[in-house]
């Protein structure tokens, strides 16, 4: 997932030559080509017509997102119907604006998808396109989007599933934190009012399928009095429940997909039973109850990261949770496991095309599919390839986000040297012997030889040495 952190336009000093360094390192884009850039400025102020989107604009629309994003790619409305709900969720239509064989598409390809670090954020698509023209601002604009319609019934479970091409306006640009103030006031915005309770019921559905979210606290970085500083936040509620909205989208695009026997699916292999077993023996060691009879899923809702046990066991369910890649298919569907483990379910990326690549040739998939139109020859012939650029971006986005905090980590403790710090030892590399451990405040996640100490502990460690240049910091045992 991408960074939630506080989007930073000034970076100090010391840290921007570190980011300059790793930018070069991974190869990451410093500007886009002139004639991106011509196009996108183009497309911002002369924007084309679009006959082919049914009017949707007398729908309320809203979005929720960050307070400080700009490249908004969803807006939603959710209404009862009967004794059920209807979902209405607009996801912005970037093949409308980003024709193929264009300078806007080729750079998208090299891009792969937009890199988020606070202050240095690398965006797939040009600021005009982005975070004006294509962006479904609250602005009083009617903008294209591919519009999912979603049948519920009471209990959450989807009876119908419709898509469209259709021309939407935002009525209002909702942060997290104004979100959740909202509802905890009892007066949220209409068209989400409803959003806490379809959440509920899809968090609920995902349980009984057996599917599961870790729950660990985000480490993000902030800004204040010309530097920066770094801390740990928990999700609010509603990112959980809009995040739902989005996964549900996901899952109806899967099977849109796999009824079609065309599609990009975004997968995750099945954890062996070794490695679960190895989970529980780590959870006994840690002293965290796990019975015989709770499943896994189960039992990771049940743990709580503010307990340091509970946190440590967390942190090595991480380990289950890799693999995760693309697979594309058409003509056939891949005899092979297509599902996504964390959600027990099929699942496709269609929900974010201004900051992900795939999600425009998935979007396209499902609309041809749907529609009962055939396949675009610019999608079909892309399909193949999307799997290892997308797969070479994500490499590329995580090497790039740890790079940054491991950078705004060095800033902060630039001047504790010789300190001694409280923190907990979240995990030990079996192999190697190396422990991660978490500093509580300032908010730094660091390693180190562990000897004689295991997961789940309360240590103390002195910081010994500050690499602004390389962004690493070197820790010693300390009692």
């Amino acid at each position: 997932m991408p960074s939630r952190g506080v989007r930073i336009d000034a970076v100090p000093t010391p840290v921007a030559e570190g980011i300059s360094r790793l930018r070069d390192r991974l190869e990451v884009p410093r500007e886009f080509p002139p004639a991106a850039l011509q196009e996108a400025e183009r497309l911002r102020m002369e924007p084309p017509q679009f006959p082919q989107h049914v009017d949707r604009t007398d729908m309320e629309f809203v979005t929720v997102d960050p307070a400080s994003s700009k490249d908004l790619d969803q807006a939603v409305h959710i209404a009862r119907r009967g004794s059920g709900y209807v979902v209405h969720y607009a996801i912005a239509d970037v093949a409308s604006w980003v024709t193929p064989d264009s300078a806007l598409a080729g750079e998208a390809w090299r891009r792969g998808e937009t890199l988020y670090a606070p202050g240095a954020r690398v965006p797939l698509h040009p600021a005009a396109v982005a975070e004006e023209a294509g962006s479904l601002l609250a602005d009083g604009r009617a903008r294209p989007a591919v519009l999912w319609t979603h049948e519920l019934d009471a209990d959450g479970n989807s009876i119908g599933v419709g898509v469209e091409r259709a021309l939407v306006r935002s009525r209002a640009k909702l942060s997290y934190e104004g979100a959740q103030a909202g509802i905890e006031a009892g007066d949220s915005h209409p068209s989400i009012a409803l959003l806490p309770e379809v959440g509920r019921l899809r968090q609920q559905l995902e349980a009984e399928r057996g599917g599961v979210s870790l729950n660990l606290p985000d480490q993000e970085i902030v800004a204040a009095r010309g530097t920066w500083h770094t801390q740990f936040r928990d999700w609010l509620p509603v990112e959980d429940y809009n995040a739902q909205i989005s996964l549900l989208t996901g899952m109806a695009a899967a099977q849109i997909m796999l009824q079609a026997g065309v599609g990009l699916l975004r997968t995750l292999p099945t954890a062996p039973q070794n490695a679960i077993q190895r989970l529980r023996w780590s959870a006994r060691t840690l002293g965290v109850d796990w019975s015989v009879s709770q499943p896994y899923p189960e039992f990771v809702r049940s743990l709580d990261a503010a307990n340091p046990r509970e946190l440590a066991v967390l942190a090595r369910c991480t380990a289950l949770f890799r693999g995760a890649g693309y697979v594309a298919f058409e003509g056939q569907v891949p005899d092979e496991d297509l599902g996504h483990a964390a959600l027990a379910a099929p699942y496709a990326h269609v929900t974010a095309p201004l900051r992900r690549l795939a999600d425009r040739y998935a979007a396209e998939v499902c609309l041809a599919a749907h529609l009962g139109h055939p396949l675009p020859e610019w999608v079909s012939k892309a399909l193949p390839a999307l799997p290892e650029v997308m797969a070479a971006s994500n490499r590329r986005a995580k090497a790039w986000e740890r790079g940054v905090v491991d950078l705004a980590e060095a800033l902060v403790l630039a001047s504790r040297v010789g300190e001694i710090f409280d923190a907990i030892l979240i995990d030990v590399n079996p192999k190697t012997g190396i422990g991660t451990f978490q500093i509580g405040d300032p908010a730094v996640e660091a390693q180190l030889p562990a000897d004689g100490w295991q997961a789940g502990q309360a240590v103390r460690v002195r910081l010994d040495r500050v690499d602004l240049e390389d962004g690493k910091v070197i820790f010693s045992q300390s009692g």
